[in-house]
């Protein structure tokens, strides 16, 4: 039975118990500044250190290496200084990861956190709370476009002064490379999670969008994807629980407010939104694939800087006390669904807002209307904000399953295909690689068709209405293949990754755009004796032949259709093509 805990809560600035007048060597620059400014990195990494220096609750670990040539710092909080994460774990604490900057631009987050693990370490925050979990906090994730300062490209945002680029040193937006790990950022966040094994997952952002009334706004794990039992948990006590902390010390919040891609096609949220679809390429769709539920703030764009900082660190102590408060039964939830993920026998792969479900969502706004531009003189989109409104609008917060595959027992990757190797090893994923060279009968994808994108996004052309067909066939593997068996909590990874039609499959992101190409071919010349040569040894191509003559006009007059036709049935054509190159061992 699931208990919802009742804490009373006070204002804010109380809990907040931040003071824009300190002066001392730990006031931070968005303190001296009156909160209209944030650290360049150099400096805001100088301050992380400071307080790993003033307090043996903080220590500040480098872990491995960024685009920008920087290493990825960690810094973390433990209230009696026990920062081994087995040991606090062994105490039953919950573990949190925080993660900053993936869009420096955005840097809110980065402030907060500083905020919060030096009230933490002063013992002026959190204090009935603290001794249940050790907080692991990365303050700059993108290093690169921290250092890239500007005070221009957020176009929309109301402050700070300058501050990052959303881009990394070479341009990635790092909150799209969860799952394809093009930069080394990537890589190092896959490492220190797994490191982490983080009971909950916190990503800041800043939002842009539609212009509302709330400071904060939030990205929660979709919860048909999560399953059960992190669905229950999620939706009656942990999601409930941060929402009334927050409209309890006056900062109410409401979900993500979505417009893009909304099937409504509504420019404005009166009308109702849909809930953020997380895929795994966003941080938290990476972290639900692990079975650690995941949050992003999205603070309003247009509103103060200093109103956005302190709503995030509000949100950050209901982070924080919400973990506290229900550690045992969110231990306890993510231990059953690491073991119902890993017996499970069947999985979707795509999921699709359903929009017969809805829930009704108090929300208060600004009325909107059009007026003419002074640019275009066409109608322009305004919001009043004059004239807020509170009124009902649906949410629409439920998914259906799209595409289901059935688990194989294993998938076995060929061992050249290194790349897919190495992403596995990073995400702990358990292979066992082939003692000696055998066939084995598998279950084989054929890519029938599918589009791409006709410009370049994140460094790819991804795939997408992908149709396959599938045959048994047996296969030579060699020792040294690796055998991935499907019995483990990182399922969803090993399945949203392999299975090609997946949102975010490593086929969709051209991983596998080499068996897209032919690598031999024929002069018309030589294949055109060949071809009477193979009608003769082949009767049956012959009759698929002549089939094909009488029923396609079109192909009756294409003497190079018909040639390439008896060399697509031959045994000349290679067998690579468009055969996906990772197999399932049914079981």
């Amino acid at each position: 039975m699931i208990v919802l805990v009742l804490l009373s809560f006070t204002s804010a600035s109380t809990q907040n118990n931040i003071s824009m007048e300190r002066t001392d060597q730990l006031a931070t620059l968005y303190e001296r500044s009156g909160g209209t400014e944030t650290p360049e990195y150099k400096d805001g990494i100088a301050y992380f250190k400071l307080l790993a220096e003033q307090f043996n609750t903080i220590e500040m670990q480098n872990w491995g290496p960024t685009d920008s040539g920087e290493p990825l710092s960690l810094v973390l909080y433990s209230h009696d200084g026990i920062f081994d994460i087995q040991k606090n774990k062994a105490l039953g604490r919950a573990v949190l990861l925080i993660n900053n900057g993936i869009h420096p631009g955005e840097p809110d987050g980065i402030d907060a956190s500083m905020l919060l693990l030096r009230g933490l370490a002063e013992g002026k925050l959190l204090q009935s709370v603290n001794k249940d979990v050790l907080i692991a906090v990365l303050p700059y994730y993108n290093i690169g476009g921290a250092i890239n300062r500007n005070s221009y490209s957020r176009t929309n945002q109301n402050g700070p002064k300058a501050y990052g680029f959303r881009g990394n040193g070479r341009n990635y937006d790092l909150n799209r490379d969860f799952i394809k790990c093009d930069t080394r950022n990537a890589r190092s966040f896959a490492e220190i999670f797994h490191h982490l094994d983080p009971d909950l997952f916190l990503d800041t952002h800043v939002s842009n969008g539609a212009d509302y009334q709330y400071v904060m706004t939030l990205v929660y794990s979709q919860k048909d994807k999560l399953g059960e039992p992190l669905k229950t948990f999620q939706e009656e006590l942990l999601r409930p629980f941060l929402f009334d902390y927050m409209k309890n010390v006056d900062d109410e919040m409401t979900p993500y407010v979505n417009i893009w891609g909304s099937k409504h096609r509504h420019p404005t949220p009166d009308k109702g939104i849909e809930q953020f679809p997380d895929y795994p390429r966003y941080s938290t769709g990476y972290t639900a694939l692990f079975n650690t539920i995941g949050f992003m703030t999205e603070t309003h764009m247009l509103k103060p800087y200093a109103q956005r900082v302190e709503s995030t660190l509000n949100f950050m102590r209901a982070f924080v006390t919400a973990a506290s408060t229900y550690k045992t039964e969110l231990i306890k939830v993510r231990t059953e669904a690491k073991q119902t993920v890993s017996t499970k026998k069947t999985f979707p792969i795509k999921w699709e807002a359903d929009l017969s479900k809805s829930s009704m969502l108090d929300f208060k706004g600004f009325n909107s209307g059009y007026k003419k531009s002074q640019i275009s003189g066409a109608d322009r989109l305004y919001y009043d904000n004059d004239t807020p409104f509170k009124k009902e609008i649906p949410y629409y917060d439920s998914f259906k399953d799209a595409v289901v595959v059935d688990k194989p027992e294993f998938y076995i990757i060929p061992q050249a295909w290194h790349t897919i190797v190495d992403l596995f090893k990073i995400n702990n994923i358990v292979m066992e690689p082939l003692a000696e060279d055998t066939i084995l009968e598998v279950q084989v994808y054929h890519i029938d068709s599918y589009k791409s994108y006709t410009q370049p996004y994140e460094g790819h052309f991804p795939h997408y209405d992908i149709e396959l067909r599938s045959s048994i066939e047996k296969v030579a593997f060699r020792k040294g293949d690796f055998m991935v068996p499907v019995n483990q909590y990182g399922n969803r990874y090993i399945i949203e990754t392999l299975e090609p039609q997946a949102e975010d499959s490593f086929f969709k992101w051209n991983f596998f755009d080499m068996i897209l190409q032919r690598k031999e071919g024929y002069s018309s010349y030589v294949f055109e004796d060949l071809a009477v040569e193979i009608f003769e040894s082949n009767p049956e191509i012959k009759s698929a032949f002549e089939s094909r003559l009488a029923s396609d006009e079109e192909f009756k007059s294409n003497p190079r259709a018909q040639l390439h036709f008896i060399y697509e049935q031959s045994q000349h054509a290679e067998s690579a093509y468009k055969r996906y190159p990772i197999y399932r061992l049914m079981e």
